[in-house]
């Protein structure tokens, strides 16, 4: 299975590289996250609760970052576990680029495979979980990126703070 897609991102490539790089943003948005922990410096170890048609079953997954380029992207190799259920893995390429008006385009290009009870489901079942799930990691994100840019505008940061300096580039 293989998907594409851009997304419009209302804040500086900046304030984006570091939210797709903070380990408690990607907790909150992606669906189903139980658990997210840095395992290495560009290995993430995680356990996600998905639900595919009747079927439901808990991940337990890493995703290995490569080919890092800072503020322009980044590959992620993942692969998880999920029992009897199946299993799943795959690669994502991001991608991102600053918009004239300030804002940063988001390109991704995801592909993955399936096997065991999940894979026998039939991909437009598939299709139609991995569509939403993308959908709701965005919303969260952007509602996230909304969120830190409007605490900032709020109240300024200082150098001390703890949410981190990245912040304001909003």
């Amino acid at each position: 299975m293989k998907f594409q897609n851009e997304r419009e991102l209302p804040v500086s490539v900046t304030t984006a590289w570091a939210a797709l790089n903070d380990d408690a943003i990607l907790h909150r948005c992606i669906p189903g996250c139980e658990s997210l922990q840095r395992a290495e410096p560009d290995v993430l170890k995680a356990v996600v609760v998905l639900a595919i048609g009747p079927v439901k079953a808990r991940f337990n997954g890493t995703v290995r970052f490569e080919d890092i380029q800072p503020l322009k992207g980044y590959r992620m190799v993942f692969e998880g576990n999920g029992g009897i259920a199946g299993f799943s893995k795959g690669t994502a390429e991001v991608q991102l680029a600053e918009n004239a008006d300030g804002t940063t385009k988001l390109a991704y290009v995801a592909e993955a495979q399936i096997g065991g009870k999940i894979a026998q489901l039939g991909s437009r079942l598939i299709d139609a979980a991995s569509q939403k799930i993308t959908g709701q990691f965005f919303a969260r994100f952007e509602q996230e990126l909304s969120n830190a840019c409007a605490v900032e505008a709020a109240a300024p940061l200082n150098a001390s703070d703890e949410a981190g300096p990245w912040l304001r580039s909003c």
